[in-house]
Formats: structure tokens, sequence, C-alpha cells
């Protein structure tokens, strides 16, 4: 990897009349990263993708793109960048072989090396015993796959991923970052935007956006290191007093039940004491990984005090 960014945007906004979609994001993107987006429905997220894409010109600030100004060179960019959503359109009444060849002709790869092209992306996403499907019969989990294959076709140095697996089931979910990180292994660049938080744990560095403005930025272990946080999974005789008891604490971060255990999370103390003292006497107690999805839970809930105060 690199230091060198594909991806750069300085202040970049972008209004709707008087709602402010996007407020003075600044990102970096260095060549050869998963970098993820990680926030809310309405958030921004998709609406930043596409002023950076080309397709969404900026109300504000600047973003460069491959080398290029997104406000002024947007077909510089999209010529050179792969885009893929959840509602990716796939000729349903053409097979996964027609598909590939209809997007290697669209996105420029010269017609004698398209069929050689075709050929080792079947390959390389398993899609070779169904080359001769019809689109349309798919699963969703496999039009995924095919979706993905065409967006990366012309081989393009940076792909954008708005919400791709919204929608999809665990497993397909699984063997689709296993093809994200192949591609990233391969020198690709690429932004996903989710609100999946075990997703945004598999990406090399995050932004966390939430109203329009970036929370916080950097790998997801520094991001959550930063919120101070400990977390424990408890057991009690009655788990919904507990709950109750915790859960008006002012150190109680966020209290989850998973079945009979609930998992507690604090800001710099000591979760099983505290729960020990309010909740009563535990049955079990054992500390527990603070992940990125308790940061970003107890950014969110910061921020919007902050902007009730």
């Amino acid at each position: 990897m690199t230091t060198s960014p594909i991806i750069e945007t300085v202040d970049l906004s972008r209004r709707f009349g008087d709602l402010v979609a996007v407020d003075r994001v600044n990102l970096r993107v260095d060549q050869g990263e998963i970098f993820g987006v990680l926030g809310p429905n309405g958030a921004g997220k998709s609406t930043t993708i596409r002023m950076l894409c080309g397709i969404l010109a900026p109300s504000g600030g600047r973003a460069s793109v491959v080398g290029f100004d997104a406000a002024r060179e947007p077909e510089e960019i999209k010529a050179r960048i792969g885009y893929m959503t959840q509602r990716f359109s796939l000729y349903e009444d053409l097979t996964v072989i027609e598909n590939l060849g209809f997007y290697a002709g669209i996105y420029g790869v010269p017609g004698r090396q398209r069929k050689a092209r075709v050929a080792e992306v079947l390959e390389q996403t398993g899609l070779g015993e169904r080359r001769h499907q019809l689109a349309g019969t798919l699963s969703g989990g496999w039009k995924q796959r095919v979706a993905l294959a065409s967006a990366t076709i012309h081989r393009p140095p940076l792909l954008f991923l708005d919400e791709p697996t919204a929608g999809v089931d665990p497993v397909s979910r699984r063997a689709f970052w296993t093809e994200i990180h192949r591609l990233s292994a391969g020198g690709t660049t690429i932004l996903v935007t989710t609100h999946y938080m075990d997703e945004a744990e598999r990406c090399h560095r995050l932004a966390f956006i939430f109203q329009g403005r970036v929370l916080d930025e950097g790998r997801p272990d520094e991001i959550v290191a930063r919120r101070g946080l400990r977390a424990a999974e408890i057991e009690v005789g009655d788990a919904a007093a507990a709950a109750a008891r915790l859960r008006a604490h002012p150190d109680v971060e966020g209290v989850e039940p998973f079945g009979h255990v609930l998992r507690v999370v604090t800001r710099g103390v000591d979760p099983l004491a505290l729960a020990a003292d309010v909740a009563g006497p535990l049955l079990r107690g054992q500390p527990a990984r603070v992940s990125v999805e308790d940061a970003f839970v107890s950014m969110v809930r910061v921020e919007g005090e902050r902007q009730a105060a």
C-alpha cells in the first residue's frame, strides 16, 4: 500500500435547498485501501459517493478522484472507476456471460481482449458453471456476484460500492467480502458504504458519518480506542430489572440482551464492578470486546446530546 491518495476531499458539501446532505467532509483514501464509510440511512453516504463518482456536482468544497477534479472533470473519473449499488442493473433476460460481455463493451474493454477478460472474471468469481444461466433466474447472492464482476470487468483502479450487501444472506455476504479483499490485494482501491457494523470491521480504515458530517476517521481499532469504552457480558436473576437499572446509570453507554445474557458497555469504568453494584449479584460475568458498533452508537448518542443542548 502506498501513501499516495486516490481520493482526497476538502470541505466537500452538498445542499438540496435548505437541506445540508453533506457538510464539509474531509477524506483521504490511499491506493490499495478498503475504506468504509459508515452511517445510518440518510446520513449522507450515498450523496458523498455520487459526488466522488462525478454523478452529482458539489455545492461547495472540492474533491480529487483518480487525479481528476470531481466538479470539472466528471467524465474522466467515470471512465476510470467501477460503481456498484444494491440496485445494480443486470439485464435479466441475458445470461451471465452476455451481461459480462455487454459491460465489457460499455466500459471500453478492447474487442480483441474482451473474450479473454470475460473468461478470466468468470473463473475468478466462481461464475463459470453459471455462465449460460439467465441473470433473472439467479439468487440474490449470485446476482450480486455478477454485478461485482461487471463493475470490475475493465480493471478499474478505484471501485465504489454503495450498500452492496443490503438484503443479501450472511453466507453470500462473507463470500462477497472475501472477493473484496482479493481485489484489494491485487491493487484495487475500494470505497464501500455500509450500515452493517460487522462489515465496517473488515475495512482497513473507516469514516463515521452522521447527519452529513464526519464524526471520526481512522482504523477500526483506533476509532474504538478513542471512545474509551469497556464491555462485559453478565447473567443475573432478573435480566429485565437489571437492564433497566443499568440503563439509568450515567456511566453506562448501552445495555443489550442476548438471550439470557446482558452485554453492558461503560465509559471509563469497570463494567463488571458497576454491574455487580447496580444490578445485584451476578450469576456469571466476563469481559467482552468493544466493537465498532459500540463506538458508533456512543458517538451518535453524544452528538445527539450535543445538538439538543
